[in-house]
């Protein structure tokens, strides 16, 4: 039996190719989420090991709740570490420095917001990570080596990364502009390094050490504390140490940290090893999401290995009977068609792991080319491949299960008699399918209803019990399960539906094609299961794309909407880096002729709500009075958002005041953060400086005094001018290096005046300024967007009640005023380079594409199973066309032209296309506006219907089912009449 289904499965290898290339593509992306996920991992194993290279961290003792809100330094840059630790001062690096064993102890220092102009004269930028400022000088960072130049001694130097000059097309000696948290600056590039790994993309600007912990400190809002001080030891000659090693240095100066310090010293190994696991496990979803089209191009792919084995067997169920009726038992004929399943399965996963691979490699040199450069490992491991084999077997055996016990269980007498063997009856199946459609609608209007309840902040039912498992499937479980009833319900349904839509959907071509028509109609009902699997391939992938469509359309139309009708300024400016707007660019913008107000959003570092570890967080705004006046129109949910705002209350977004239990009028205690002139400390470095400039020329007088003594007229000359200098230097210190800085915790109490429901607000907390400023000051608040009002004039509001024609033409002049302010604004911004001057339609147009660019991955994924279903029909038709062989030569021999056959042939495969894509377009639709409802408190406040997507979906399916019917056509018309007429 074994031979025998080796000899079937080679015989009908070329009816398997369809099936071969379906399993290869979801074996392809099992294999492919195995390796991209390891390619990753490599690269995050490579990056860590060289960007957080230290032999030894000493960091907080106290773990601490939350994240850290400030800007991290360099070596905690790229984790994303749930856990937090107290910040430590640091004047410890001095201590520690003195630990025998040590060779360099320092805290490197790291800027976000950093632009770098290239030679062209545009911002430096690539598709990778963004661009990162390091203080940087000998021995900071050990896998850092300088290949040309130096480090850089001010703000006016710096030293690129190879990558960083590469794309920038800049080299040692020449000069651009660095545009620094608060401003363009002159800069050359004095030094080119690399680095022992890739950095995947990102742009990595070396500035003087001092420079770059200036800025930290101005973003971070931490003045002489830091989280990591970094420590290299001296053991192995300046060269990493083992993991031994680490631990002996790590004890050493743990011992000589103070107790008082809230400091511990940990091994490098075990940060890098933490570090590399958080940032995994941030990477990790893009596994489980290429795993979910997987799994759907597997169950797209299951459909036309049942048609397969389906017609294939039905072919072949003569042979079946013989081998029955010379003994062979039902074991042993089920057994011919499992073996010709894994040979199958077999082929197209080696090819699926094949393709897996290649596609990694591809995506790895796509990302190279497009400025990402990615240097970790993707080639499949044993354990990957094996898993594909067996994804591929088994899924090939599961679609292959049934019709391999139709044949095997079929009565000998009955399977020899080719006029019997009718389809089974669908009624069954209807009404299966309907009630699990009914059941997974049930499942949706109780996640709307629970959705309502939950925004409501009432009861779902009004019993308790039935409260209680409501809010234990939340909204989550009774959509999914929703909406796999339904589609798995529709699939089930299908056939039962055959018939009737076959009536519908054929009226047309019944009447303009009358023979063709008929024919083609009839032919789908002839095999109801066949079709509907058919169709189902198309079904699922067009449903998925109908309802992110649906749900993208409205999301885009929310946004719109709250532009519409919300937003009340005529420009929006905002940073295309790190979020911040430089002080000076704000300057620009006000000082610029026809502006008539500018609104400042400006954040608020660290500020929390509550006492103690209770203390809650949310995005905290300080704003200008006239915000809900002039930018914004508020959705008071309760309260009066313009007057609380004006009066220096609380305006708290609606999900923030639910999550706190807070309502108008509670009293909340504000947290928050100042940094202030440290007096105490800056008279002391003030003196410092004072003595060691006098000890300095004391000293050189001293030896002048004595060189002279012994003759040397020369050497006493330079020493006195080198006194001399020294005073004079030290009258030219700058005055702001000396000023000390200290950390002031800020606590008021806030009355809570209202609660709005505005989607852009609805997390954040909002104050005014005067609030704000006894809460946090500049250092602790950062300006991330600007809203633009044009002064229009006092012409401009009268002309509106003139005559039309005085209307039209102030409209005119209005619009022509705005232009050319848009423009004076964007000549105004234009040397901060990372300022974006957008007027309303284009404010629109961006949140839009944020929408689209989330989309044209899951979109272009999405695409593979649609492809797969157009494979299935084109496998269908083959297949059926070879079943029907004697069929068409008899159609032809009474007088059938070819082009009716051909004709018929394309009528049917887009009447199969239309069904799968009416049914997916229906059900996505349907899931689509269940989303939106469930969702319309979360941002999805406006349905949209993307009718001329759908439309387009729907006349590309007849395409599709048009162009899948050509080959089947051809290879129908090839076959000469009268062979077609003799085949058995």
């Amino acid at each position: 039996m074994i031979r025998i289904g080796l000899r079937d499965a080679r015989a009908h290898l070329g009816r398997f190719v369809m099936s071969i290339i379906a399993i290869a593509l979801g074996v392809s992306f099992v294999v492919g989420s195995f390796c991209f996920r390891a390619m990753m991992s490599d690269q995050v194993d490579q990056m860590m090991g060289s960007n957080s290279d230290g032999d030894v961290y000493v960091r907080g003792s106290d773990e601490r709740r939350g994240a850290d809100s400030s800007v991290a330094s360099m070596q905690s840059a790229t984790s994303s570490d749930e856990k937090s630790y107290n910040r430590i001062d640091v004047d410890l690096t001095e201590r520690i420095a003195n630990v025998p064993g040590v060779e360099s102890a320092a805290v490197v220092y790291s800027v976000s917001g950093i632009v770098l102009v290239g030679s062209d004269g545009n911002a430096a930028s690539t598709m990778g990570g963004a661009t990162v400022a390091l203080g940087l000088e000998d021995g900071t960072w050990r896998s850092a080596k300088l290949t040309a130049g130096r480090w850089s001694r001010g703000k006016g130097e710096i030293a690129l990364h190879s990558f960083a000059a590469e794309k920038a097309g800049l080299s040692v000696g020449e000069k651009t502009k660095l545009v620094y948290p608060d401003g363009a600056t002159d800069v050359t590039v004095v030094g080119i390094f690399d680095t022992a790994s890739t950095q995947a993309g990102a742009i990595v600007v070396g500035l003087n050490p001092k420079v770059a912990r200036d800025y930290f400190q101005q973003q971070s809002g931490e003045m002489g504390t830091t989280r990591y001080i970094r420590v290299y030891g001296s053991a192995n000659g300046g060269a990493a140490l083992s993991e031994a090693q680490q631990r002996t240095l790590a004890a050493r100066v743990d011992k000589a940290l103070p107790a008082d310090a809230h400091a511990h010293a940990v091994t490098g190994q075990s940060i890098r090893d933490d570090n590399a696991k958080s940032t995994k496990e941030a990477l990790g979803f893009i596994q489980p999401l290429i795993l979910i089209f997987a799994v759907i191009a597997l169950f797209v792919g299951s459909f036309i290995i049942a048609n397969t084995f389906s017609m294939i067997v039905r072919e072949s169920m003569r042979g079946y009977a013989l081998l029955r009726s010379v003994g062979a038992s039902p074991a042993q004929v089920f057994s011919t068609v499992i073996i010709q399943a894994i040979v199958l399965g077999l082929i197209g996963s080696v090819g699926g792991i094949a393709l897996g691979w290649g596609m990694v490699r591809a995506i790895a040199a796509g990302m190279s080319s497009l400025g990402m450069p990615l240097s970790g490992a993707a080639d499949p491991k044993p354990s990957d491949m094996l898993v594909g084999l067996l994804v591929g077997v088994v899924v090939t055996l599961v679609g292959a299960a049934l019709p391999a016990r139709r044949a095997a269980l079929a009565p000998p007498i009955q399977a020899m008699n080719e006029t019997t063997n009718p389809e089974r009856p669908v009624r069954l199946r209807g009404v299966v399918g309907a009630l699990m459609i009914v059941l997974g609608a049930c499942s949706w209007a109780l996640c709307m209803r629970i959705a309502k309840a939950d925004d409501a902040g009432e009861a779902v039912f009004g019993w308790q019990w039935a409260d209680r498992l409501a809010q234990a499937a939340g909204t989550g479980w009774t959509l999914g399960a929703g909406a796999a009833l339904v589609v798995v319900g529709v699939i089930v349904l299908a056939p039962a539906l055959v018939t009737p839509t076959s009536v519908v959907l054929g009226w047309i071509p019944t009447h303009v094609f009358t023979v063709t028509g008929r024919l083609a109609t009839r032919n789908m009902t002839r095999g109801k299961r066949r079709t509907a699997n058919t169709a189902a391939a198309l079904f699922v992938g067009v449903a998925i794309v109908s309802c992110l469509s649906v749900v993208a359309s409205s999301a885009k139309a929310s946004v719109a909407g709250i532009v519409d009708s919300g937003l009340k300024s005529d420009f929006s400016a905002m940073s295309v880096s790190d979020g911040r707007i430089p002080d000076d660019a704000i300057t620009a913008i006000r000082k610029v002729s026809g502006v008539s107000s500018v609104s400042q959003s400006r954040m608020m570092v660290g500020v929390t709500f509550g006492d103690g570890d209770a203390a809650a967080s949310a995005m905290t705004f300080a704003e200008q009075p006239s915000l809900f006046t002039s930018v914004f129109a508020p959705v008071s949910k309760s309260g009066d958002a313009n007057r609380a705002l004006r009066e220096g209350e609380l305006v708290v977004g609606s999900e923030v005041a639910k999550r706190n239990g807070w309502k108008v009028g509670d009293s909340i205690r504000v947290n928050g953060r100042q940094v202030v002139v440290d007096e105490d400390a800056t008279a002391r470095a003030q003196a410092d400086v004072q003595a060691r400039t006098q000890t300095r020329i004391a000293d050189l007088q001293e030896q002048a005094r004595q060189a002279m003594l012994a003759g040397d007229a020369a050497k006493a000359q330079a020493l006195t001018q080198e006194a001399v200098k020294v005073g004079e230097d030290a009258k030219n210190i700058d005055p702001a290096t000396l000023v000390k800085t200290k950390n002031v915790d800020t606590h008021v109490s806030m009355r809570v005046g209202a609660i709005i429901d505005n989607s852009i607000y609805r997390s954040m907390v909002l104050m005014n300024d005067d609030a704000a400023a006894r809460i946090a000051n500049d250092y602790t608040m950062f300006t991330i967007m600007l809203f633009i009002n044009a002064d229009h004039g006092a012409d401009s509001s009268a002309g509106s009640s003139a005559g039309s024609d005085d209307a039209t033409d102030t409209t005119a002049d209005t619009t022509a005023d705005t232009t050319a302010l848009k423009k004076r604004l964007i000549d105004a911004v234009k040397p901060y380079y990372v300022v974006n001057v957008q007027d309303r339609e284009e404010f629109k147009s961006t949140m839009s594409t944020m929408v689209d660019q989330i989309l044209i991955i899951l979109y272009a994924l999405l695409a593979l199973s649609i492809v797969i279903a157009i494979f299935g029909i084109v496998n269908t038709l083959a297949l059926s066309v070879s079943e029907r062989t004697r069929e068409l030569g008899l159609l032809r021999a009474i007088g059938t032209s070819r082009g009716q056959i051909r004709g018929m042939l394309e009528i049917e495969a887009s009447l199969i296309a239309v069904l799968g894509t009416l049914l997916g377009v229906a059900t996505g639709g349907i899931a689509g506006v269940v989303i939106q409802r469930v969702y319309s408190t979360k941002g999805l406040e406006m349905l949209a219907i993307p009718w001329q997507q759908l439309g387009v979906a729907l006349l590309a399916a007849i395409a599709v089912g048009v162009i899948a019917a050509l080959p089947p056509a051809r290879r129908a018309l090839r076959v000469p009449v009268l062979d077609a007429i003799e085949v058995e």
